[in-house]
């Protein structure tokens, strides 16, 4: 099985290990093609997500994700956590209304719907999650459960 093939159809972002989103690398890329291909139809409809870049940092508290959103209001972006420790990120930006005198030149920003997600490690306290949204960034953090650290227990060497 030859790389491309193994990339393409699966759940899987090379350029996010952590991601489960759908990436298709030909997305846009053959204006020729045929409208149908073997991509999902849920990748063409959040194909809107490849701009959405979210930074992931991790500190000794807690796992920090900060998205860039600029335009958006925080009553058109959901932060959900799924089983399996999934925290997704989903919006949709509205395309501009155009009036009858209006002559558009270029449209160059983005619209349509996004979605981001990732797997949480075991640490994340995922009934303590909180987001908020400031200037078009929003910040989601995930604190993390305490390192346990190992119990040690001195013992006394007869002699």
């Amino acid at each position: 099985m030859s790389l491309t093939s193994s990339l393409v159809g699966q759940r899987t972002n090379i350029f996010d290990p952590f991601s489960l989103d759908i990436w298709d690398p030909f997305h846009g890329f053959f204006p020729f093609a045929s409208t149908k291909s073997n991509v999902p139809s849920s990748a063409s409809k959040t194909s809107a997500f490849v701009n959405t870049r979210i930074d992931w940092k991790e500190t000794p508290e807690a796992h920090i994700f900060e998205a860039d959103l600029p335009g958006l209001k925080k009553d058109e972006v959901k932060v959900e956590v799924e089983e399996g420790r999934v925290l997704q990120i989903s919006g949709e930006r509205s395309r501009e209304e155009e009036e009858k005198n209006d002559k558009w030149h270029r449209i160059e920003r983005s619209s349509g719907k996004f979605q981001r997600r990732f797997r949480l490690p075991e640490n994340a306290k995922m009934d303590q999650v909180k987001a908020s949204m400031e200037n078009g960034v929003l910040t989601v953090t995930v604190p993390k459960e305490e390192e346990k650290k190992p119990e040690v227990k001195a013992i006394e060497i007869s002699g």
